[in-house]
């Protein structure tokens, strides 16, 4: 599918969405309060996205499964850290700066882990974050003994996951300046160039002298800390965090990607594409929730619409190019 009819084929869903949602709940589905629920829902499962679209187009396998693995643990290391030489309570705004940076550092420092044995150890990224996922959870689980480690509700930690600015959700904000950035980066910088070529043909990258090793880990180095970032979100909008938060989202995170047209094979990714298809599965979460299915219900429809994506995908680039073009690709 051509780039500009994916990213209309996303605006074309989201509009259907917000009108079959409007005539099923009567409007109640467009009033102020759900779409600020909504929005206020969407960041952490949107940043954990971005992650896995930057490895997914760095090719060669690459997939991230140790997003929220890592977004847990470093929002648990970072409460039980922070919490033993400040409080919560009393030292709001000390506590809530330490608290991110420590949860950023710590997802930075997960994903350079990752870039580090992918690159150097030339480990199948696929297979070594689900090594580490593991390897993290563990350690989550090590720390916080298991349970759940309370982080209560300090300003402006908390302003994160519930505030609003205008109207509009500050986590949500975050999470469009992020998307933001990153997009420009790919679009604007070397990196971007060299991750998609890297993904596209890494052979010629390598013959081309392109710095595999740096991009690489500063791919998943940059995914780590996206995850860290969204450990502070999950934070700010929960009153205690857990080693075992959102063990659906790893699922709906690679599903946005590919909702998205990341080529799993690598070289291609729009963050905007992300970013509307992110809005899409939460529209969709929504509309769900309004028709009272269960979670149980949900997660078989994105498991669903995950392998719908795929086989649509594949068809597109195998069943719809024309003979001589397929052979340039193969």
């Amino acid at each position: 599918m051509r780039t500009g009819g994916q990213l209309v084929m996303l605006v074309a869903i989201n509009v259907l969405l917000l009108a079959l949602g409007a005539v099923i709940s009567g409007g109640a589905f467009l009033s102020l309060f759900n779409l600020q629920s909504m929005a206020s829902q969407l960041p952490e499962i949107g940043l954990l996205a971005i992650g896995v679209t930057l490895a997914m187009c760095a090719g060669n396998g690459g997939i991230d499964l140790s997003g929220i693995a890592l977004a847990n643990l470093s929002s648990v290391l970072s409460a039980v850290l922070v919490g033993l030489v400040l409080s919560s309570a009393d030292q709001e705004a000390a506590y809530s700066l330490a608290f991110i940076v420590v949860a950023i550092a710590v997802g930075c420092i997960g994903g350079t882990i990752n870039g580090v044995l992918i690159s150097r150890l030339n480990i199948t990224p696929i297979l070594c974050t689900l090594g580490t996922q593991m390897a993290f959870t563990g350690v989550a689980v090590v720390v916080s003994e298991g349970r759940a480690v309370t982080v209560g509700s300090p300003e402006p930690l908390a302003s994160l996951g519930e505030g609003t600015l205008a109207g509009v959700p500050i986590g949500f904000l975050i999470f469009v300046l992020v998307a933001t950035f990153i997009g420009a980066m790919l679009k604007y910088t070397p990196y971007g160039l060299w991750l998609m070529l890297m993904g596209t043909n890494p052979k010629a990258a390598t013959y081309a002298g392109f710095p595999k090793t740096r991009v690489l880990i500063a791919t998943y180095a940059l995914s780590g800390t996206l995850s860290g970032l969204a450990g502070v979100i999950i934070a700010a909008r929960n009153v205690n965090v857990k080693w075992d938060y959102g063990t659906s989202y790893l699922l709906i995170a690679i599903l946005i990607a590919v909702m998205a047209g990341v080529r799993p094979e690598g070289g291609y990714g729009r963050i905007i594409c992300v970013v509307l298809a992110a809005i899409a599965l939460q529209l969709m979460s929504s509309l769900l929730n309004f028709g009272g299915l269960s979670n149980f219900v949900r997660d078989f429809a994105w498991g669903a619409l995950l392998l719908t994506f795929l086989a649509v995908g594949r068809y597109d680039l195998v069943g719809f190019v024309s003979p001589k073009r397929r052979r340039t690709l193969v």
